[in-house]
């Protein structure tokens, strides 16, 4: 796959980048060398390679799922200019 001059300019202008004319051919290369790159990467094998979410063989650390009021509902509530209970009472906007 290979990308033409027309289509730099149309990546450019959905990036909203200015590109002038002058820059169109040196970024066709480079976007056709990124192109050229992600080909040979789907060349490579990668049959039986497990996914990996670090480099190093890890577990990630858990926490249960408890829903609770965090313990700090009296803080949150404390600079409100008006409360009731745990809520904040604002003005009504819709009648």
């Amino acid at each position: 796959m290979s990308v033409d001059a027309a289509t730099v300019r149309r990546i450019a202008h959905l990036a909203r980048i200015a590109v002038s004319e002058d820059e169109v051919p040196h970024l066709q290369g480079e976007l056709n060398a990124m192109l050229a790159f992600v080909e040979q990467l789907s060349e490579v094998n990668v049959e039986g390679v497990e996914p990996m979410t670090s480099v190093t063989p890890m577990q990630m650390k858990k926490r249960q799922d408890v829903v609770n009021d965090g313990e700090i509902a009296d803080d949150i509530v404390a600079n409100a200019p008006a409360t009731e209970g745990h809520f904040f009472l604002v003005p009504k906007v819709v009648e």
